[in-house]
């Protein structure tokens, strides 16, 4: 990776962030530590941060509502680890605005592969698609250029997994994307059992966009197929 990136590493124990620290600095990688969310989010205001890896349980301020609170003012991704394997954690981090999520113990080449992953997309948010040319869909506006989504005239805020979901979706009005696709396409791994990731962004984008989310007006299902945007 040809781009100096920094990386917050956060959790309430030292150990592991060193150990974090050790394989991200072998990639190139610059570490910035953090004990907790406070501290994080104290952290994100004093220099640039390109990526968040963030634990879920941690004193003063947890994972969790660090996630939320960052999610109000910046879109960098975040890797939540979680010590816990149930889906319901999973989906709650996803929820909140999280990227992906890894659970302890983990494997420490998979988290940077991970790391690596996201940080390409981060970096070439949007660049699956060649065209420049600003979207209209009846009120919903994209310019790929500005990495900008608009409902009529307001800009709404989308975190990267939920912008390149809409970009892929709005660049094929009317088109059905099943929800391996839009995994595939989006997260560039294998849709094995994507469902659940996948359904959550959806809610999350459409809580955004939509005036009635449960009457969607743009994201449209189609049940036993997947995902359109409507012309």
């Amino acid at each position: 990776m040809t781009k100096s990136f920094s990386v917050l590493v956060v959790d309430d124990e030292k150990e592991i962030r060193d150990a974090i620290e050790i394989y991200l600095k072998y990639e190139g990688i610059k570490v910035i530590q953090a004990c907790d969310g406070i501290e994080a989010i104290e952290k994100l205001d004093e220099q640039p941060i390109h990526l968040i890896i963030l634990d879920v349980m941690m004193p003063r301020m947890d994972g969790i509502a660090a996630t939320f609170k960052i999610r109000e003012q910046k879109n960098i991704p975040i890797i939540i680890l979680s010590a816990k394997s149930e889906d319901t954690d999973k989906v709650l981090g996803l929820q909140v605005g999280a990227d992906d999520y890894v659970t302890k113990p983990f494997n420490p080449l998979e988290l940077i592969a991970r790391v690596k992953s996201q940080l390409r997309r981060y970096v070439t948010l949007g660049t699956y698609e060649d065209s420049n040319k600003v979207i209209d869909l009846n009120g919903l506006t994209l310019d790929p250029e500005a990495k900008l989504v608009e409902v009529n005239g307001e800009a709404v805020k989308l975190t990267p997994i939920e912008y390149r979901i809409v970009e892929l979706l709005m660049n094929h009005p009317g088109r059905v994307f099943s929800i391996q696709d839009i995994y595939e396409r989006v997260w560039k791994e294998p849709g094995y059992n994507a469902e659940n990731t996948v359904a959550v962004h959806i809610r999350k984008i459409r809580e955004k966009i939509e005036i009635d989310p449960k009457n969607p007006r743009y994201l449209k299902v189609v049940w036993g197929i997947g995902y359109k945007m409507e012309k």
